[in-house]
């Protein structure tokens, strides 16, 4: 968070970072870009939003204080809206809290908690909004991120009194900015098809996911998961299934399997093909996968277990 006082020191310019999830930034965005054009102009301030091939991105946040308290209710009130259309579609009675982060240098944290944790208690209890620190920095950086959770009311005054701890003890040395990371290479063809990757998915570039989806679900010989092969799939009118083999080393097969199988499902499903995982076999360090089904199918498996392995790998940190 950078601040500048003008002569006088009336007019203060702040610039406060929120971390947010590819979801969140499409609701601040709006349809071609309405409801973040509408933030601006309404706020006063300026709200950029970092490129995005990446699961998460930084909106930047700029201009004098009141301005963005008037952008922060306007972002707290749009994702409490999204949690009430949410709701309306599930069984939920309780309605969770809002919840933003902010990302905040990690030298102003320790005046954000205060001595034995006092100012954070204190933050807490005057405005009833939840407040945790992370206690690592950001990969990369020298920043932390700093989740706000609660009515958009507690979160406005919760951001005001951040702001006024941010101002009186500016941030000590260089403060290297947390960007996200892109989950792998911006775009790659596969099957005829561009994509790109937000998190674990792989998203036909421009936005064609359903008709792609639609396809391979149309293409598929095979039956959802849970149902019995036709005895004839020969007769299917379906084009012919093919297969593909890949070897995966035996410390990775666990990021594309997922806990209790979940990740190996949801490339299934969003596939379409059938993939086989062979059990270990001594003395080999590498797991053989079989996917088998359409080349479309095919080539959505690979790229959806790629994006799964590129992300684990760049997780931790290593080549």
């Amino acid at each position: 968070m950078e601040s500048k006082v003008s002569e006088g020191g009336l007019n203060v310019t702040l610039t406060i970072r929120l971390l947010m999830h590819g979801k969140e930034v499409g609701s601040i965005i709006g349809k071609k870009g309405e409801t973040v054009k509408k933030m601006r102009e309404e706020s006063g301030a300026r709200i950029n939003i970092s490129e995005g091939n990446c699961p998460e991105r930084i909106v930047t946040i700029t201009g004098p204080t009141d301005a963005i308290f008037k952008a922060f209710a306007m972002i707290a009130y749009k994702f409490e809206e999204d949690i009430i259309n949410s709701m309306s579609n599930s069984t939920a009675t309780s309605k969770p809290p809002v919840t933003l982060r902010l990302v905040v240098p990690a030298s102003q944290c320790g005046s954000l908690i205060g001595k034995g944790g006092s100012k954070i208690k204190e933050i807490r209890e005057s405005t009833g909004a939840q407040v945790q620190v992370a206690g690592d920095m950001l990969p990369n950086s020298t920043e932390r991120a700093v989740t706000i959770s609660g009515t958009p009311d507690a979160i406005i005054q919760c951001v005001k009194q951040i702001c006024v701890v941010m101002l009186e003890s500016p941030p000590k040395g260089a403060t290297i900015p947390y960007r996200p990371k892109p989950a792998s290479t911006p775009v790659i063809f596969a099957g005829g098809q561009a994509y790109t990757i937000q998190g674990q998915y792989a998203i036909p570039h421009p936005d064609q996911l359903t008709k792609l989806h639609q396809l391979a679900m149309q293409q598929t010989p095979f039956p959802p998961l849970g149902q019995t092969t036709p005895a004839f799939p020969g007769l299917d009118a379906s084009p012919p299934a093919s297969t593909h083999e890949l070897t995966i080393p035996n410390d990775l097969i666990g990021c594309i399997i997922g806990r209790q199988g979940t990740k190996i499902n949801e490339i299934r499903q969003m596939s379409g093909a059938q993939i086989k995982i062979a059990n270990a076999t001594e003395g080999s360090s590498e797991r053989q996968i079989t996917i088998t089904g359409t080349p479309a199918n095919i080539s959505l498996a690979q790229y959806l277990i790629n994006a799964r392995l590129t992300s684990e790998v760049t997780g931790m940190g290593a080549l």
